[in-house]
């Protein structure tokens, strides 16, 4: 039963990741078209949970977009938050 709770979790925490990924995508596609960056952040918040960490961070002509959050075992077990994040840099049109 320990080994089933543990792959469960696993799971849940791979795809906490992958969500991860795709909303620092996609909020670096709407950087690299020139949004404003409260628009990419909303759009980064829009793609995850209400509770993700979302920074930008315009610098030079490159737009950083970075967003984490906590990841908790969705069935009650007291087993310690697992923090999963992202990361991506791409360049802005002017």
């Amino acid at each position: 039963m320990i080994v089933l709770a543990a792959a469960l979790w696993m799971i849940q925490v791979v795809s906490a990741q992958l969500e991860c990924v795709d909303a620092t995508r996609a909020a670096a596609r709407a950087a690299a078209r020139g949004e404003s960056l409260e628009e990419v952040r909303r759009i980064a918040l829009s793609a995850t949970r209400p509770d993700a960490r979302v920074d930008v961070e315009r610098v030079s002509g490159s737009t950083r977009v970075r967003i984490s959050f906590q990841v908790r075992p969705a069935w009650g077990v007291p087993l310690p938050p697992v923090t999963v994040d992202s990361s991506a840099v791409t360049a802005t049109e002017p």
